[in-house]
């Protein structure tokens, strides 16, 4: 069965394109800002904020597998940003302590990134900021919800579908 592509197919499409162009500071294995990748941020984030934070519940704010946590964190420790320590709870469990040093470079990356939100701010007309962050919410729910089926090769194109995920 052929599906007709609509006009907003193919502006979703053109967005979702767009945004990852836009988005391409935020890759894994891209420098961000202070020697540090986004995502290696996001970690000293998560650590700030919980003063200590345990791999499993890294595991989840990345949404990545064990090996994968383990060498994005890996960095972070050779540059002395993070400590590794066995957990109180748990000899077989760890969990990670930002230092000083870590501490310092989470700031200023907080404040390159200060500027680099409020310029993004500046070029959306205040009354519609509100608006964009709400349909921008809106549209990563709806993101989050869906999961693309990969075709195999030579597979009829009505058989690549997207799903809701279970």
């Amino acid at each position: 069965m052929k599906r007709e592509i609509s006009n907003m197919d193919r502006e979703i499409l053109s967005l979702i394109a767009h945004l990852s162009k836009a988005l391409r500071c935020c890759r894994r294995d891209e420098v961000f800002c202070e020697d540090v990748t986004f995502t290696q941020f996001q970690i000293l984030d998560a650590i700030a904020q919980n003063r200590t934070l345990n791999m499993a519940a890294l595991h989840e704010i990345l949404s990545v597998d064990k090996s994968t946590t383990t060498r994005l964190i890996a960095p972070l420790i050779r540059r002395g940003l993070v400590v590794r320590e066995r957990a109180d709870h748990d000899s077989r469990a760890a969990k990670l302590i930002m230092t000083g040093d870590g501490r310092e470079v989470h700031a200023r990356i907080w404040q390159c990134l200060i500027s680099f939100v409020r310029a993004v701010q500046e070029v959306i007309p205040k009354e519609k900021r509100a608006s964009v962050l709400e349909g921008t919410r809106l549209f990563l729910e709806a993101m989050s919800h869906v999961s693309v089926a990969r075709c195999a090769e030579g597979s009829p194109a009505d058989a690549c579908k997207c799903a809701a995920k279970p």
